[in-house]
């Protein structure tokens, strides 16, 4: 299928430009310097170069080079220092800065770039997990959540649950708009992951409202009332159960095979490796009269020396023969992209998910989190669309490498354009 050019680097952050301006602007009047807009655009630079943290971002601010590179290539005027800097963050809300991956999202569709993503008859699949982005024994805000330990100290710490579209043969993965896991005013109980997870259902679909899907989870989801709300959003599923989760289930399922009840397929692979399917379709999702019947399917992989290797049960609402077996067992393992090529990625690559660049008091935290996540979105766009970005790469190990010596270049050279930083790194005189 023939692709559509992508608007690239400049289209994206113009994008971003855009929305930024939109943002309104609720700081008292007299007490500012630079617009929130050029407060904005300089955390998602900053995380774009993936500085380590907010007084090395600084730093490298004194070297009118870099500033200079900032006006060229984010449109940024100028950068506070950094308690103005993150006073400013704190004050925008955080669902202003979520419309960002919507827009980032709708080139990436118009310009056909994500039929690669298209999965088991042409729908997509998307996983979400959470994970802990910040976690302290002081430092604090009202949406914190609070977990008390044994000594009596209170650990303090937000979570965020990511979702992302995942394809079983892509590296790179499409973030959407994430939902944060937090303690909400006047509700006495804690928030947590399940109910973000129902939360973003409906942020996904109000954002991709014809988009065909398939969510893929662990077992925290295959649960009744969640199912539910996957029908009341159109959405498939596959997601991953255990025994203990679903005895009765598992008791059934266990009696069918024993009454030779159940459809096994066994591939042996190259390596001698045996390949083992087994599957049931309409078997209740639990013991309650209202319970979904579903589609109940194992895989194990069994070495050369008849070792148990990789081994999983899922459920789902896809109808199952021996023609997507596999398809559909590789959408239930996929659904580990989510931790593998997001979290693994933010946390251990260069991003510093974890670091805390700026708690404040109301929204700063999810809001850098959300720059960071909204970075990586734009190099996971870059690595899809752009031959420039991809050949640049290759000349380097690991993205981290890469990411070092863009930052580093950009202190010594002004440069006018995106395509002229990566050619000077490419081909350096």
């Amino acid at each position: 299928m023939r692709q559509k050019k992508h608007p690239g680097f400049n289209g994206l952050i113009q994008n971003l430009s855009d929305s930024m301006h939109l943002i309104e602007d609720k700081r008292q009047a007299g007490k500012i310097n630079h617009s929130l807009h050029d407060c904005c655009m300089s955390a998602f630079a900053m995380m774009f170069f993936q500085d380590p943290s907010m007084p090395e971002f600084q730093t490298r601010l004194q070297d009118k080079h870099h500033l200079n590179n900032l006006k060229t290539l984010f449109n940024v005027g100028g950068v506070p220092k950094d308690t103005r800097f993150r006073e400013a963050v704190d004050e925008v809300p955080g669902y202003s800065l979520e419309n960002v991956f919507t827009n980032f999202f709708r080139p990436l569709q118009r310009g056909k770039q994500l039929e690669q993503f298209r999965f088991l008859h042409g729908r997509y699949l998307v996983t979400s997990d959470g994970t802990q982005q910040f976690s302290s024994d002081a430092i604090n805000c009202p949406y914190c959540l609070q977990k008390k330990m044994k000594s009596g100290n209170i650990i303090y710490h937000h979570q965020v649950l990511c979702a992302a579209i995942v394809h079983p043969h892509n590296r790179q993965v499409i973030p959407t708009a994430p939902e944060p896991i937090r303690r909400i005013d006047g509700n006495t109980k804690p928030d947590c992951e399940i109910n973000a997870g129902r939360r973003i259902l409906d942020k996904i679909r109000v954002n991709h409202p014809k988009l065909n899907i398939i969510i893929a989870g662990d077992s925290l989801y295959s649960k009744q009332p969640f199912v539910d709300k996957l029908k009341e959003k159109n959405m498939s599923f596959i997601l991953m159960a255990k025994s203990k989760d679903h005895k009765i289930m598992f008791e059934q399922v266990s009696e069918l095979k024993l009454m030779n009840g159940t459809q096994r397929l066994e591939l042996k692979d190259f390596k001698g490796r045996r390949h083992i399917y087994e599957w049931v379709n309409d078997v209740p999702l639990n013991g309650t009269k209202d319970a979904d019947n579903v589609n109940c399917f194992e895989y194990t992989l069994i070495d050369r020396t008849n070792k148990k290797g990789c081994f999983g049960t899922w459920v789902t609402d896809i109808p199952i023969d021996s023609d997507n077996i596999i398809d559909l067992v590789k959408g239930g393992r996929a659904g580990w992209k989510i931790e593998n090529e997001n979290f693994n990625t933010l946390k251990n690559q260069g991003y510093h998910a974890e670091h805390n660049f700026g708690h404040g008091w109301k929204n700063a935290a999810y809001n850098f989190f959300l720059f960071i996540l909204s970075a990586f979105f734009v190099h996971q766009i870059l690595e899809l669309t752009d031959p420039l970005f991809q050949k640049c790469r290759l000349k380097f190990s690991a993205r981290k490498e890469f990411r070092n010596q863009l930052r580093c270049t950009i202190r010594i050279i002004v440069f006018h354009s995106w395509a002229d930083l990566l050619n000077f790194v490419r081909n350096p005189p």
